[in-house]
């Protein structure tokens, strides 16, 4: 299983005039649009492909950067198509045959930081001044329950964010990751940290509310986390675990996480009996391998926070009796522990003396910034293609924009 360590020799050291070209995943388009589009092999690419392969291949989505490598006659050898921050598609061609494979994506983390003064609102500025919506959509939904951006905010606040964004073959890609963030409001600095618990707490020590769920089955046992790369001991290739495993004994009651709509309520594949529920604001939970559903727990129900739907089972591809829930926003996997809270918590004893040692770093970090005044850094204009040529052990790349 090293192949994908020799994909990037293959890309980096092993091309000899050929061409990578770069493109965004286009609206609407759908994995099979994009085979035929490109003429793919669509029945060994996909319909041959398993169950959980055919799913893997719905996680596209809009505007994701992938990469075609093409020979020196314009046919595709290569495919790189990211599904998350983790895990690609790799379509590459093997004895004059295209094969299908989900590998780690290889990729680097930098710590980035800007400040910005505002002479609108945060989401204004923070968008003129960088470019992007995602932080610009990170800063204001990590603030939007405990400030008032709308009635608050004067021209001239400061503001400064420090966060992670990783690097995929030299280009930006994934959700940026806020590690603090300040504002200043009316001449006083409100502050969001995130804890080595992967939670945001603010200058005290209150954990800062997200979108509140129910945990799923009260009092079990988390047998598996959330990854989006799991190499799988039975089936021997790597794919997404997009959920929490919660082991319990069968028949123990499931409850809903939050209130919503039941969109589907039967058997799904590996899934087993698997229901979904839509919340608000785009969300999903879904709640897979039951037993049994809960009498008139059905498509199109409403139900409220904390009622029940179902009873832990060991339906579909199952080892033994658990719930694997699942929460979703707008159809991307999201990890559940990032955003479920029964209840905000405020932090204590050893945790707190930590969480302050943590603090006084990002504090430290951000007067850094707020002195410097420190800019936002362009990337580079985005690159279409490639060429990369290699003589003896010099290489040289060409780009055209």
């Amino acid at each position: 299983m090293i192949r994908f360590f020799i994909l990037f020799l293959l890309f980096y050291t092993a091309l000899f005039s050929s061409e990578v070209e770069r493109y965004r995943w286009a609206n609407g388009e759908t994995y099979l649009v994009f085979l035929e589009k490109n003429n793919l092999p669509v029945r060994a690419l996909y319909y041959n492909l398993d169950k959980d392969d055919q799913r893997l291949t719905e996680e596209m989505r809009t505007g994701v950067h992938y990469q075609i490598l093409r020979s020196d006659d314009g046919e595709i050898e290569q495919v790189l198509l990211p599904l998350n921050d983790e895990l690609q598609i790799h379509i590459y061609k093997k004895d004059k045959e295209y094969k299908f494979e989900a590998i780690p994506i290889i990729s680097s983390t930098k710590t980035e930081a800007f400040y910005t003064t505002i002479t609108s609102s945060p989401m204004y500025n923070i968008l003129k001044e960088t470019g992007s919506k995602k932080l610009a959509q990170i800063f204001v939904s990590s603030f939007k329950n405990s400030l008032n951006f709308k009635n608050d905010i004067r021209k001239g606040d400061e503001l400064v964010m420090i966060y992670e964004q990783k690097y995929r073959l030299g280009e930006p890609f994934s959700m940026p990751k806020l590690k603090v963030a300040m504002i200043e409001m009316r001449k006083k600095r409100h502050f969001i940290y995130l804890n080595d618990d992967e939670r945001y707490y603010d200058e005290k020590g209150h954990e800062v509310e997200g979108f509140l769920l129910a945990r799923p089955v009260r009092g079990a046992r988390i047998s598996s986390y959330f990854t989006k790369r799991r190499f799988h001991p039975v089936l021997h290739k790597w794919k997404a675990h997009l959920g929490i495993d919660y082991a319990a004994r069968r028949g123990t009651p499931i409850v809903a996480a939050g209130s919503g709509v039941i969109t589907y309520a039967a058997r799904m594949g590996s899934y087993g009996n698997l229901v979904k529920i839509r919340h608000a604001d785009g969300y999903e939970t879904r709640y897979a391998h039951m037993k049994s559903f809960r009498r008139g727990i059905r498509k199109g129900k409403r139900v409220k926070k904390g009622q029940t739907i179902g009873y832990v089972g060991t339906t579909g591809r199952s080892t033994g009796p658990h719930l694997h829930f699942e929460l979703r926003k707008h159809g991307r996997a999201i990890n559940p522990l990032r955003v479920v809270q029964v209840t905000t918590k405020k932090l204590k004893g050893k945790e707190y003396k930590a969480f302050k040692k943590l603090k006084k770093n990002y504090d430290e970090s951000i007067e850094l910034h707020l002195e410097n005044k420190t800019p936002f850094v362009k990337q580079p204009h985005f690159i279409s293609k490639c060429y990369f040529h290699f003589a003896k052990k010099k290489k040289e790349v060409v780009t055209n924009e």
